[in-house]
């Protein structure tokens, strides 16, 4: 047996236990505690957060504004969209053509059952990314799980120790996860559909990656940010225009797809002309996975990117982290899965796959039906771009668990790593690729959650706080995190 074989033996038997029961009750339980507690903040504030997120970019110059060169931050859309260029990848084009694939239409359902509460939960990770984040040597805010997880759940009386241990596995799992789900998963999927269209060896494409992401990665996060966010906006908005184009199209087919993803969610499907009675589970766990794949609400992963912003208030970043989720599964996988539903790719009453393509050839083929052969290069091109500014996005989240494990100085040796890493990415076989990525983002998820949990209380104390200020307009001392309450001080001084 190959180093290979053993791997992929081992990831099995891991994921298995990571993606069983009681993780979907840990990831889908916190998002239920988290809108409870905050008192349904995603649906009862809705016009709140959507005019100071996105409605915001267009009358608040602030939120676009770039910071000073010697400020090491960055701006709140900056930070959004880097953390979109992490999240909006090929998980919304491969991840959801896998997840009806292996789940049938109904495993739709529970990605967006996964995405409402996951809201809250990227909401609840923000408000105390911002709330426990610290500067390093280098002027820089370095916040996450790791940092909640020790001076969060750290502070509480008798977890001190656990806190701590449970911060340096989650930096553990977040870089080895970065070469999974932010790296060769995506680097592949690159150079498949490149090899495939434009006949590009797969070699000749992780050379020019390579190249191309030590020019930016390099650099650090403020030339992350500098490209991603001209980067994101122009290839989410090629994306949902060109998918709307195919809905407007085969628009007479949308009720057809309404009933069978609704159906598939909660009937049995009928497989070979039989029945298996694990078709709910398999829509369910299909529609977890893919989900969290896609929009990572639970993985502890686009914290450490919204940290870096220069917005003082945790909840205004917070409500960043409901708007990141919206825009990746609730708009962009929706489309993805109409896309693929109404073009006859699946039979919509029995939710059996027709088409015998698989992953992105899915969307490829589905595409192809009404814009011929551009609509295959035009998935190319676009699966280049999701892609590519993943990598950009979570080569600044390893860079971040990886300074938390081994100080600032030492960033540049995982940089260098990571670049060299997407060569191997172009090469490699891609279901192993994805296995590791499923089986690392569980493993994230894990400690993420638990300090999230844990440290629910502030995140109530810390929304109530600015509720009452700032939509109740109640007098009330404004809550910073405690690095900005001491700065406060000293400048009052």
């Amino acid at each position: 047996m190959g180093i290979l074989e053993i791997i992929e033996t081992i990831n099995d038997a891991v994921g298995s236990f990571v993606w069983g029961l009681p993780m979907l009750v840990l990831l889908i339980g916190t998002g239920i505690m988290m809108t409870v507690r905050t008192g349904f903040f995603q649906v009862s504030h809705f016009r709140h957060w959507w005019q100071h997120t996105i409605g915001a970019v267009f009358t608040d110059k602030h939120v676009t504004a770039h910071t000073d060169e010697d400020d090491r931050s960055i701006s709140q859309f900056q930070s959004l969209c880097t953390a979109l260029a992490a999240t909006v990848g090929t998980g919304n084009i491969a991840g959801v053509s896998a997840a009806i694939a292996a789940g049938g239409p109904g495993a739709i359902f529970w990605m967006w059952i996964v995405a409402f509460f996951g809201m809250m939960t990227n909401y609840s990770e923000n408000v105390l990314g911002i709330y426990y984040r610290r500067k390093n040597e280098h002027g820089e805010w370095c916040g996450g799980a790791m940092y909640y997880l020790r001076d969060g759940l750290g502070s509480i009386k008798g977890f001190k120790k656990l806190g701590s241990i449970l911060a340096v596995l989650f930096a553990i799992f977040c870089t080895v996860a970065s070469f999974g789900i932010g790296n060769m998963s995506q680097i592949n999927t690159i150079a498949a559909n490149m090899n495939s269209v434009f006949h590009i060896p797969n070699a000749v494409m992780g050379l020019l990656l390579m190249i191309l992401s030590a020019v930016v990665i390099i650099g650090g996060l403020k030339r992350i940010a500098s490209v991603t966010e001209k980067l994101v906006p122009f290839m989410a908005i090629a994306y949902m225009l060109g998918a709307l184009v195919i809905i407007i199209v085969n628009i007479g087919t949308m009720p057809a797809v309404l009933k069978s993803i609704i159906k598939g969610a909660f009937a049995m499907r009928a497989v070979g002309g039989g029945i298996v009675g694990y078709g709910v589970m398999q829509a369910l766990t299909w529609g977890m996975k893919r989900g969290v794949f896609s929009n990572e609400a639970g993985l502890g992963s686009s914290v450490m990117v919204h940290s870096a912003s220069n917005v003082k208030e945790p909840v205004k970043q917070g409500m960043w982290g409901i708007f990141e989720v919206f825009a990746d599964t609730i708009i962009i996988c929706s489309l993805t899965a109409f896309v693929i539903l109404s073009t006859g790719m699946v039979d919509l009453e029995t939710g059996m796959m027709i088409s015998t393509s698989a992953s992105t050839a899915l969307v490829t083929e589905a595409f192809s039906t009404v814009f011929g052969r551009f609509g295959a290069m035009f998935i190319a091109v676009a699966v280049l771009l999701f892609a590519y500014s993943t990598t950009l996005g979570w080569s600044e989240y390893g860079t971040r668990a990886f300074e938390y494990l081994f100080g600032t100085k030492r960033v540049i040796i995982f940089r260098v790593i990571f670049v060299v890493f997407i060569m191997l990415g172009a090469t490699m076989e891609l279901s192993l690729a994805w296995a590791l990525s499923d089986t690392f983002n569980g493993l994230m998820a894990i400690p993420n959650l638990i300090g999230v949990a844990a440290c629910s209380p502030v995140v109530v104390k810390l929304t109530k706080n600015y509720i009452n200020r700032r939509v109740l307009g109640k007098e009330e001392a404004p809550m910073y995190s405690a690095w900005e309450d001491i700065q406060k001080m000293q400048e009052e001084e």
